[in-house]
């Protein structure tokens, strides 16, 4: 067992040169930086995403007709769904292009548009002290003069 000690720095050295006779392969080429062009595209939409859903959060502050039953109050959820649609758009779009404050408005917007549809659902689903109706009351039949004979 009188072996003769290795030249590690030799070997090393001829694993070095074995290493770099080989093509590059795939995985090991850097990745083509994308053009400037289509990373300002990216970036626009995630501002669009972010600032649409801003604007339809709003847009329910500001709603102007009334919630309280009936086909109105169906739109009326279906626009806070749309906005918290467009939040979460833009939130995933600016987690993806590294835009934070477009990232940070897209989560408010998803928290806003879920309080404003809770305000309407939760008292319908039984969760409030006083419980409001899906659907409107019928009206109730108005009482309508007989017609009068014209005299002739």
């Amino acid at each position: 067992m009188t072996e003769q000690p290795r030249d590690w720095d030799k070997e090393l050295a001829n694993i070095d040169k074995a290493i770099a006779r080989q093509p590059a392969s795939p995985a090991t080429v850097p990745p083509a930086a994308s053009p400037p062009a289509r990373q300002r595209r990216f970036v626009a939409l995630a501002w669009f995403w972010a600032l649409l859903s801003i604007v339809l959060a709003v847009a329910l502050t500001a709603w102007p007709y009334d919630k309280v039953c009936g086909v109105r109050l169906i739109f009326f959820l279906g626009a806070a769904v749309l906005a918290l649609l467009a939040g979460v758009l833009g939130a995933f779009t600016s987690w993806a292009h590294r835009q934070g404050l477009a990232m940070l408005l897209s989560l408010l917007v998803i928290l806003w548009a879920g309080i404003m549809a809770a305000r309407e659902i939760l008292p319908r689903a039984g969760y409030a002290k006083q419980a409001l109706e899906w659907t409107c009351p019928p009206a109730p039949p108005t009482l309508e003069p007989a017609p009068q004979p014209s005299p002739q």
